[in-house]
């Protein structure tokens, strides 16, 4: 079993799916993302950055579940 932390392309998927996974649940949910700092301020950051490069974000998603599929 590999770490996410010490496999580099599974540390990208986890970035990625939390990044996707912040930013679906600010849309459904605003409320639990108003903390801006602290704990739940990491979150708020990656649905930020969901939220501003979403073509970027859906771009790497794209390619990394192709990449996981076929390689």
């Amino acid at each position: 079993m590999k770490s996410a932390l010490f496999n580099f392309h599974s540390f990208l998927t986890v970035v990625l799916l939390v990044i996707c996974t912040c930013t679906f649940l600010k849309m459904q949910f605003p409320a639990i993302l108003e903390q801006k700092t602290g704990f739940r301020g990491f979150f708020w950051k990656a649905a930020r950055i969901g939220e501003r490069l979403s073509p970027w974000v859906a771009v790497g998603c794209f390619t990394m579940g192709v990449s996981i599929i076929f390689f």
